[in-house]
């Protein structure tokens, strides 16, 4: 019997997501370089000698939970430029969440971020019939709170101390989601910003 999430590759125009794999670590280190990405102390980016415990990590998530880990390639070069997942897999109420996203400097801004999430998405809205995706962010992540709101989610709620970071500091996690009914709408919303 298959599981909820099976590896998938997605393609589109700008961006392709692929399941991570260990043979993406350098090129992962390289991405998160462009931006010094770990230094915003909100993000779970990976400093360059912690890619590799990043990728056994997220690799392990989708062994123990059904994770599905991805990197995401810039089309025009083929360059890994980031990483995403879905995960806090919920298969038996057919919801899921995507998150852990970054991307190098170079390319935010791009038409990769909304065309990623529009193909994470589709193939979660109409491939696995999800009712609901999440996704949550940082209270102190200005700049992902304003882009998953341009993606036409909806903020539910903000959990209070909901996690301890890594420096000992409490996080206030923002929780968006998009639902079924609103999915046409999204998706077109979605498909107009990548075709300006």
């Amino acid at each position: 019997m298959a599981s909820f999430l099976e590896p998938v590759t997605l393609k589109g125009r700008h961006a392709t997501v692929e399941p991570l794999a260990p043979e993406h670590q350098a090129a992962l280190a390289d991405a998160a370089a462009d931006g010094a990405l770990w230094r915003l102390w909100y993000t779970s980016v990976p400093a360059p000698e912690q890619t590799r415990t990043y990728i056994d990590t997220a690799l392990d998530m989708r062994a123990q939970l059904g994770a599905m880990p991805f990197v995401i390639r810039d089309n025009r070069n083929g360059d890994v430029v980031g990483c995403t997942r879905y995960f806090n897999v919920d298969a038996s109420n057919r919801r899921l969440e995507i998150g852990y996203t970054w991307h190098a400097a170079r390319v935010q801004r791009t038409g990769i971020n909304t065309e990623v999430k529009l193909m994470l998405l589709t193939h979660a809205f109409e491939a696995l019939e999800c009712i609901a995706v999440e996704f949550r962010t940082h209270w102190m992540n200005q700049q992902s709170r304003a882009a998953i709101a341009r993606l036409g989610a909806k903020q539910d709620g903000i959990l209070r101390n909901h996690q301890k970071m890594p420096d000992g500091s409490y996080r206030d996690t923002v929780v968006f989601s998009i639902i079924e009914s609103e999915w046409p709408a999204v998706k077109r919303h979605l498909q107009y910003k990548l075709d300006r």
